[in-house]
């Protein structure tokens, strides 16, 4: 604790240096971890990839409302059959290191997620990429394995970025330390822990952006450390904002709250390979002993809902089914059914350490021991969660069993809503399946849908995908959060996406 207490004070310390240091048009974000990567391929949580946009422009991208907008691109022609899509490309743009954005650039990138000896996170996004070609300096061509009705959504992803071919060639897997993109801004200092900051493109290929002469990301994991920066000026946005912290930011005169629906699940996954979580009627126990509405109050501050399905009610193709209700008699009778009539001990790791997070497992510990499940908490770090879920080889070697973890489908759509967390082939270290969950009506029914553009036959599909995931219960399904975002009156034209992604692309301080 006293350590902690010691760590919080160097990051206040910190953020008031930088704050003294940083010119009038350099904007300070406070975010709420640390940094993973600046790899977007290689990233799985959402900040990295948000503050990755620095540097980092893909084909295609989504607006405030979710809407694909293209980027790099000009347009796109799919074939007939859904296996070819033949793109244009915007002509003149530049990299940081001053070569030209062409088709080739493109090849460079996808050749490269798509070689799974490269062992990119992102390589399950895009697998069924079969080839990619560069037809003339403007224009590439993508052949899929199988068609894909949503594979321009897909591209518009934000782990879909264009790296400096160079860059990749010469720095290989340590290209995250080396950002080189088309983007808007260029690396002037990094540590994963500390600090990212970055300075303005002077070439940037869109006259008059960015608008900022900067920006400094600093990871604050202390909900109030970071809300104070925010009301002392040593910070221009906190991001995302405390749920406590609201009422009393809302009666700041210099700070702005914006609270926006989101596309953000909150959910516990169960190691169903692991005892007692193979069985179904422990894992309805589990879920059955949580109290959602509770949750949602004592660790959102009332600004999240109970999960009513699967992937909340903003993804297209969401299925509504719930929420599973509170009924710790029932938990306990299912874990007498089950087995385990004394309960059983287990742990419970959260793949967040901010305070928000703390305060969920902490909730979840509590819930859970009054049905007879003691859990043993820990709020991983960074590093450990790479360490110790993401990257574990082989799925016996998992120590995970109880995971607290969130998403949001940055596509827009259902597809990756599930397929990344619940499919077959996204067991970790593939992507996103720490529950090491597997049912072939789900898979089979996950290609299904992607094979047809008919919209009815695609929500019969997905809504049989969900009921059965439902059913088989590898997650708690906990909440859907709410974003909120607070930032000072000075700025204008930072946005939170309902992804939890951000755009930052006009941001000015006034």
């Amino acid at each position: 604790m006293k350590y902690a207490r010691i760590r919080t004070l160097a990051a206040v310390l910190a953020g008031l240096a930088i704050g003294a240091q940083a010119c009038a048009e350099e904007l300070i974000v406070a975010v709420q971890s640390t940094f993973t990567t600046l790899d977007p391929y290689d990233a799985s949580d959402t900040l990295s990839q948000a503050v990755a946009k620095s540097f980092y422009e893909g084909l295609y991208g989504f607006d405030r409302n979710m809407k694909r907008i293209p980027v790099l691109a000009e347009s796109a022609e799919p074939s007939a059959d859904g296996l070819v899509y033949t793109i244009k490309l915007k002509q003149g743009v530049k990299f940081h290191d001053g070569t030209e954005f062409t088709a080739e650039a493109v090849k460079a990138n996808f050749d490269r997620v798509t070689d799974p000896k490269n062992g990119l996170k992102r390589y399950s996004l895009y697998s069924n990429i079969a080839k990619t070609e560069a037809l003339d300096p403007y224009t590439v061509r993508f052949t899929l394995k199988r068609p894909f009705s949503a594979f321009l959504n897909q591209l518009a992803h934000p782990s879909g970025v264009m790296i400096c071919p160079s860059a990749i060639e010469k720095w290989g897997g340590k290209v995250a330390f080396h950002p080189c993109g088309t983007g808007p801004y260029t690396l002037k200092d990094y540590n994963p822990s500390e600090i990212l900051h970055v300075v303005k493109n002077p070439n940037y290929r869109v006259a008059g952006l960015p608008k900022l002469d900067g920006i400094v990301w600093k990871p604050v994991v202390e909900n109030s450390t970071r809300a104070a920066m925010l009301r002392t000026g040593e910070a221009h946005f906190a991001m995302s904002l405390p749920p406590e912290q609201v009422k009393l930011l809302e009666k700041e005169g210099s700070v702005t709250i914006e609270k926006t629906p989101s596309i953000i699940t909150r959910y516990l996954s169960m190691n169903v390979l692991k005892k007692p979580f193979d069985n179904v009627k422990v894992r309805e126990a589990v879920n059955y002993a949580i109290n959602k509405e509770a949750l949602a109050k004592v660790a959102f501050s009332g600004y999240a809902t109970p999960a009513t399905g699967v992937a909340p009610a903003g993804v297209a193709f969401a299925t509504k089914l719930g929420p599973w209700p509170y009924d710790p008699k029932k938990a306990r009778e299912l874990l007498k059914e089950a087995g385990y009539p004394n309960g059983f001990r287990a742990k419970l790791w959260s793949a967040y350490n901010h305070t928000t997070a703390n305060k969920v497992i902490q909730f979840l510990q509590q819930q859970l021991a009054q049905v007879g499940i003691k859990c043993d908490i820990q709020a991983l770090e960074a590093g450990q969660r790479v360490a110790l879920v993401e990257d574990v080889k082989d799925p016996k070697d998992a120590q995970v069993e109880l995971y607290y973890i969130g998403w949001s489908s940055s596509t827009g759509e259902l597809d990756w809503a599930v397929r990344p967390l619940l499919a077959t082939e996204s067991w970790a270290p593939n992507a996103g399946n720490t529950a090491y969950y597997s049912n072939k009506t789900v898979d089979d029914g996950l290609m299904e849908a992607l094979s047809t553009t008919d919209e009815k036959k695609k929500q019969a599909i997905y809504d049989n995908v969900q009921k059965t995931i439902w059913q088989d219960a590898p997650w708690a399904f906990l909440v859907d959060e709410m974003n909120l975002s607070a930032y000072s009156k000075k700025l204008t034209g930072f946005y939170t996406l309902p992804d939890a992604n951000i755009d930052f692309y006009e941001a000015e301080l006034k």
